[in-house]
């Protein structure tokens, strides 16, 4: 089952995956809330559309910015409605 590793936590895990451009995006609802922390950073996608981003925290540890989201993707990047992908030193297991 995909996993995602940060800080040695698995902070993710899900067998229901999607890769797209080689990255998996797992269920929003599969991301442990307890390590997140909002962020204001955001970027484009010409086809996915606005991403925004929670940086991760715990046990004295943070890494800004390290996973992902499309709260409105567009119509073509419907699949990653609802996922997460993760990047920086998380490392993502499938």
């Amino acid at each position: 089952m995909p996993k995602a590793i940060w800080n040695d936590e698995v902070i993710a895990e899900s067998d229901d995956t999607v890769v797209v451009e080689g990255r998996i995006y797992f269920p929003r609802e599969s991301l442990r809330e307890d390590v997140l922390a909002p962020s204001d950073t955001h970027s484009i996608c010409p086809w996915k559309g606005k991403a925004s981003y929670y940086t991760l925290t715990s046990n004295g540890h943070t890494t800004p910015d390290a996973v992902w989201f499309y709260p409105e993707p567009k119509p073509d990047a419907k699949i990653v409605r609802d996922r997460v992908a993760f990047w920086k030193d998380v490392k993502v297991e499938d």
